[in-house]
């Protein structure tokens, strides 16, 4: 269950304590939801007792004392649990084509598994599939330029995401929210039609190559089909966009 908790991710209740129940926070983003679930989860899993989670930030607490071994075992936990091996390299495989990976192709993994971008750099470094030097140097790169980046050098609104259809997307369900932005790369790639809840976006710069974009609109509720097609594709590509929706709070679940 979600509901605003000021100065908290989220609390894990043990059975000790009349659990096991978790509690989120509901103002924190879709992203940290998922993973603060997957990290009160791993207390379950592990036998842990209860927690009340305030900080969640691997990079500034690991190696400095502050987190209990359980902590840490349940952020394990969690990359592992949202971030398996085999997702983590079909996804690359989708995305990079076999090419060498990039800045620009982590965050296109981490929008595809749900997961913040320094998580996911630093679960590919544990997975031995980023060196040290790298992760280290792609972990300073702020999201907002790579979304920049593959927007074409747009500038977006804090809050948007970047979400790019290739021939690979075909049948993929991209989860997205209002916003947030869609690029179609392929040489004359154009969207078959519009559903209602998508637009087309016309603020970015003229691309490097071949695209074209929609933008999520406030009126997508329900899941739309979007078909787009390119001249190299064998067929127009046909995906899912899935509006991202808070999580229930306590007033919706037990309404007074």
């Amino acid at each position: 269950m979600a509901q605003p908790m000021p100065r908290l991710f989220g609390v894990y209740f043990s059975p000790a304590d009349r659990g096991p129940a978790v509690l989120l926070n509901a103002n924190l983003n879709i992203v940290t939801q998922r993973h603060t679930a997957a990290h009160e989860l791993g207390h379950h899993v592990l036998h842990h007792r209860t927690a009340a989670d305030d900080d969640l930030s691997p990079a500034l607490r690991w190696g400095n004392g502050s987190w209990p071994d359980e902590e840490k075992t349940a952020e394990a936990f969690a990359a592992w649990f949202l971030m398996p091996r085999p997702a983590v390299l079909a996804g690359l495989d989708r995305i990079c084509q076999g090419q060498s990976a990039s800045p620009e192709d982590v965050y296109r993994l981490a929008r595809e598994l749900g997961t913040s971008y320094a998580g996911t750099v630093r679960h590919l470094q544990n997975l031995r599939l980023l060196d040290a030097d790298r992760a280290r140097q792609w972990a300073k790169i702020s999201p907002a330029a790579l979304r920049s980046s593959l927007a074409g050098g747009a500038a977006l609104p804090a809050d948007a995401q970047v979400h790019v259809v290739t021939a690979a997307s075909h049948l993929q369900r991209v989860h997205a929210d209002a916003g947030d932005v869609l690029i179609a790369r392929g040489a004359g790639a154009a969207f078959v039609s519009l559903p209602k809840g998508l637009a087309r976006w016309t603020d970015t710069p003229p691309p490097a190559e071949p695209a074209a974009a929609a933008v999520v609109t406030d009126e997508l509720s329900d899941p739309a089909v979007l078909e787009v097609s390119a001249a190299g594709w064998k067929e127009p590509v046909q995906l899912t966009v899935v509006r991202d929706a808070p999580r229930a709070g306590v007033h919706d679940v037990w309404p007074d």
